[in-house]
């Protein structure tokens, strides 16, 4: 356990008082970190600060780590690494799966965090690297011998206590400081990193809690929406007016797929997919706002200056996807996989964008007449049998566009008053 006040610290440290020259750096440490961590800084500029800081000291720093575990579908952990000759911070991130490799298991790093699944309350080791082999019992540390360390020291903290820990701020932080100066590290060295590193670790793990809920909010919310959500859009019907393109598309014939599929082959099949249709989206300034079932709701937002691009980027988008899916359903036949044809529907107008649904259960969406009538223009595609249709409103938007543009006469859309111009899209046709 980590000393609770004053009194209890200066034991652990074997130290009499703070009012000599170690003591006025820990406090000028632990006020620097308490400042940054209260007006927010990220991890980043945290731990370049503090290695920063531990030089102007004394501490001769040859090279610093620090990593931490998140929350994140993609990444299970990031990092940074501090290096005297550039004199700058080196970011990192782990993919899931990379704490299963050879270098992982066998770093001294894993040990600490074992140490810790086992119950020891943050562990911490140190290696005089220049004592001779037996301090050097792990690879890495005899690939920083050969070049010329002399000293290590690694802390781990854990965030909360037992299983029940919430992982929703990280589950801890682990450090690592190395040093080349003959000797190794002094004793004043180790005592200020040990006092100091706690009150630290508190500011890190603000700044993991935040990384992690405008992550997650992005992943499950869209960028846009969960970056509104996290900046304080959480009020029921707070809602505003935007133009945008409405993108909706939808896999045809899913109920036949998923009854003759097996259920992780079909979970699969949707996860290709939304990729490639995603995919198409991300670069041109496409949100997806959900996944509903088979289908995708996504909005190209603009303002009126900008809503002939805007219906070129959704083209191409649309294109893009089409020669994506048809790739991969090339592939997928090949390996005897199910395949899935994909119809879309791109229509333009203004929707209401924010906060609806119950008090205890929101949904951040678009919602209005043009909403409804994208889905309308996708349910046409497969009797007309066209992947993309389009609107008449996003036709006559679309001024450079229409050359890729087919119409293909009026027809009734459930729902609304009056047959509607389809237009359809010349998939032959190249991206603009």
């Amino acid at each position: 356990m980590q000393p609770d006040d004053p009194a209890d610290l200066l034991a652990e440290l074997k130290l009499q008082t703070f009012d000599d020259a170690l003591g006025r750096r820990i406090i000028e440490t632990h006020i620097w970190a308490v400042r940054a961590g209260l007006r927010g800084a990220a991890a980043y500029e945290l731990f370049d600060g503090y290695c920063q800081l531990l030089v102007v000291h004394g501490t001769p720093l040859w090279r610093a780590h620090v990593a931490m575990e998140t929350l994140h579908p993609q990444w299970n952990g990031y990092g940074y690494t501090w290096r005297r000759d550039l004199n700058a911070i080196e970011p990192e991130q782990y993919a899931h799966g990379s704490f299963e490799g050879d270098d992982w298991l066998s770093s001294p790093l894993n040990h600490l965090i074992s140490r810790a699944d086992d119950g020891e309350p943050n562990p911490s080791m140190r290696r005089r690297l220049e004592a001779g082999p037996d301090q050097r019992d792990f690879p890495v540390l005899e690939e920083f011998f050969a070049q010329g360390a002399t000293d290590y020291i690694a802390y781990l903290f854990v965030y909360g206590e037992g299983d029940s820990r919430d992982r929703s701020q990280g589950s801890g932080i682990v450090y690592s400081f190395t040093t080349d100066r003959r000797g190794g590290f002094a004793e004043d060295d180790t005592r200020l990193v040990q006092a100091t590193l706690p009150v630290l670790s508190l500011a890190m793990k603000a700044h993991a809690a935040h990384v992690i809920a405008s992550g997650l909010l992005a992943t499950y919310l869209g960028e846009d929406a969960g970056r509104r959500v996290h900046a304080g859009a959480i009020m029921r019907g707070s809602v505003e007016r935007i133009r945008a393109v409405i993108w909706f598309a939808d896999i045809r014939g899913f109920t036949l797929i998923s009854d003759a599929a097996p259920g992780p082959v079909v979970v699969e099949l949707l996860n290709d997919v939304f990729e490639s249709l995603t995919a198409a989206l991300r670069p041109r300034g496409g949100q997806v706002l959900k996944f509903i079932g088979d289908g995708m709701l996504a909005v190209f937002p603009f303002e009126e200056a900008d809503r002939a691009a805007t219906c070129r980027r959704a083209l191409d988008a649309a294109v893009e996807a089409t020669q994506a899916l048809d790739a991969q359903n090339t592939g997928r036949a090949a390996a005897g996989a199910p395949i899935a044809k994909v119809d879309l529907a791109l229509h333009i107008g203004e929707v209401l964008y924010g906060n609806v649904g119950a008090t205890d259960r929101l949904d951040f969406t678009v919602i209005g007449p043009a909403v409804n009538e994208a889905a309308r223009i996708e349910a046409l595609c497969e009797p007309l049998d066209r992947s993309i249709l389009v609107s008449p409103e996003f036709a006559a938007a679309a001024t450079d566009g229409e050359s890729r543009l087919e119409p293909l006469g009026r027809h009734a859309l459930r729902g609304v008053r009056e047959p509607k111009e389809i237009f359809a899209l010349d998939l032959g046709a190249t991206l603009a």
